[in-house]
């Protein structure tokens, strides 16, 4: 089995998904005793989020790449961005390391490919939602992806950073969810993709009446296939 690599910590309330998904995945797989090899790298959230709110994305591509330089030399086969967010500098990763960084918008659109859908809402942070870089990533995949309007963009956002990732669940907030949920669904989506690791803390299956997709448990699963294959890849689906 190759060892997995978690550079985690944005939050560590999504991490502690990876990391028991993971060895659930591998329990279940080979029985017994049997549980992932992982190494895990846990960042502070509160340095990484001062470096997204001042739009220092150099420097945070310095820490991320340095800390993925680190798992590399801790034994890790394979490394994942815990977070989606940061896959914003997924390319900056990956060129600090000779393993592979598992993608988590590939992995995610393998997952809508497989459903047979074309269309997808995606909630996540600002970033995520309104910035190129994950959306043109599940694009590139032929899928189309939608998100919701200013204002409840503005509202995904808040609750991610004021209550999921501090530990927060609120029915009020998952009301407010499934609302959005309900609007992109309205406006054609087939599917949709929870696009921040934490958003899976509060929202499931039957919060939507179209198939959801917990992003954090889509890209585990992918990298227990990876290590548990013969090769592992970083390319795109």
């Amino acid at each position: 089995m190759k060892t997995i690599g978690l550079l985690g910590g944005m939050s560590w309330e999504s991490t502690a998904v990876y990391y028991s998904v993971a060895n659930q995945l591998v329990r279940d797989r080979l029985g017994g005793l049997y549980s992932a090899k992982i190494v895990l790298d846990s960042l502070n959230f509160a340095e990484i989020a001062q470096l997204q709110r001042a739009d220092e994305w150099d420097r945070a591509a310095e820490v991320l790449a340095l800390h993925a330089q680190r798992l590399e030399r801790a034994g890790a086969d394979m490394i994942l961005i815990c977070t989606n967010t940061m896959h914003l500098l997924f390319d900056h990763v990956q060129e600090a390391v000779k393993v592979p960084v598992i993608h988590i918008g590939d992995a995610v659109a393998a997952a809508v490919r497989k459903q047979n859908l074309q269309k997808v809402g995606l909630l996540g942070t600002a970033f995520t939602m309104e910035k190129d870089f994950y959306r043109e990533r599940i694009a590139s995949h032929g899928l189309e992806v939608i998100v919701p309007e200013p204002a409840d963009r503005a509202l995904v956002h808040r609750a991610i950073f004021e209550e999921l990732a501090v530990g927060i669940i609120s029915e009020s907030t998952r009301t407010m969810f499934q609302r959005i949920m309900a609007d992109l669904v309205a406006a054609g989506a087939q599917g949709i993709v929870l696009g921040c690791t934490e958003i899976e803390l509060l929202v499931h299956e039957e919060d939507c009446q179209v198939p959801v997709f917990p992003t954090a448990k889509i890209h585990t699963e992918t990298a227990v296939d990876a290590a548990m294959s013969e090769a592992v890849s970083s390319e795109p689906q």
